[in-house]
Parts: C-alpha cells; structure tokens; sequence
C-alpha cells in the first residue's frame, strides 16, 4: 500500500527526528523538519503523511497543524508529542495523537492506517478522527472530566450522528483498513 508515499517528519529533537526517519525510510519517501519554519517549508501537495510534535520552539506544531488545514492541504496529520492529550485538542485538525516515547512498530502501524484511511470518502474519514479523538480522551482524562465537558459532549454528538449515517467499507483485502474498522467498531459497541 505504500508506493511513492511521502511521510514529513517533524521533530525539533534531531535524534527523535532521525529515529523517526530511520524507522520509515526503508518503506517512504521521509523528509525530515527540525522545527516548525522547516516544516511549512517542506510542505507541498505530494506529503501524504505528516508526523508531527506539538511542544516547539518558535513555530509549534499546534501552529504548523493549524497552517495546513488553512491550506486546505490534505495529509494525514498524526500528533506525536509528549504533550499528553486535554479537551484543547476537540478542535484540532489532526488524524490520530500518538503520545512519546512511540516505538518503530509504532510509527510503522500509525503510517499504514493512514494510508488506509486515504481511500475512505470524507466522512468515514471524519469518524475515524472523532473516533481516534474520543478514545484518547477517553484513556487520558477521568469520567469526571469527560462527564463535564461541552466539548468532550460535542465531539461524541457528532461521531453518534455520523455512525446513524454513514455506511462502513468492507476491508477484506486490507488488513490495516480492517484493523482500524475493527477498532472503530469496539467503539461502536461500548456506546
């Protein structure tokens, strides 16, 4: 499923940066950022995956993610960060948040599935990130939290309205697709 895919590392740490590359470069076309200047620099429409830290000097991926959906550029986003999640990250426009320290596997995985996720039309698209939202809220903040937030409310309202909605592929052929249908179905089931 790979092909020419272009993975965008960013990563202000130059070691964590080049582990990443390290990890990918066998399998992607990987170009590695060490800050967020670099970053918006080396985005261009042949990126399919962008890997990107959060906490960084001068531009930060908070600020890098928020320039790409203003392009209207279309890669998949994954958060990997050691910032851990809060109810700040409802509105972000990422694919999926991945907290450090992540390992090769990791990296590998968290590729394909977006990969997958790039065939699917918008709105199995959208449920998977409300999906992938959710269940990191959901393992990082106490019921208490959870019960008390508009946002947290908003967020499962609309994954609720997409799931009534929207008719889920058939990934027989794809083992990465039929991982994260398999996920997003458990999530389904514990509503």
């Amino acid at each position: 499923m790979t092909g020419n895919t272009t993975v965008l590392v960013v990563d202000d740490e130059d070691g964590v940066a080049d582990s990443y590359a390290d990890a990918l470069s066998a399998e992607y076309d990987v170009i590695v950022a060490y800050s967020g200047e670099e970053a918006l620099a080396e985005l261009h429409p042949g990126v399919d995956i962008v890997l990107l830290d959060r906490r960084m000097p001068g531009i930060s991926g908070d600020e890098v993610l928020a320039e790409i959906d203003s392009r209207h550029s279309d890669p998949r986003v994954v958060m990997v960060t050691a910032v851990e999640p809060d109810l700040d990250i409802v509105e972000m426009a990422f694919d999926e948040y991945l907290v450090k320290p992540v390992t090769a596997e990791q990296l590998r995985n968290v590729v394909e599935r977006m990969l997958a996720r790039k065939t699917l039309d918008q709105q199995v698209q959208r449920m998977f990130v409300l999906a992938s939202k959710l269940a990191t809220l959901e393992s990082k903040l106490s019921l208490d939290q959870l019960e008390t937030s508009d946002e947290y409310e908003a967020l499962r309202a609309e994954f609720n309205t997409l799931r009534d909605e929207v008719e889920l592929p058939d990934a027989e052929d794809d083992p990465y697709l039929e991982a994260a249908l398999e996920k997003l179905e458990a999530l389904l089931q514990s509503q």
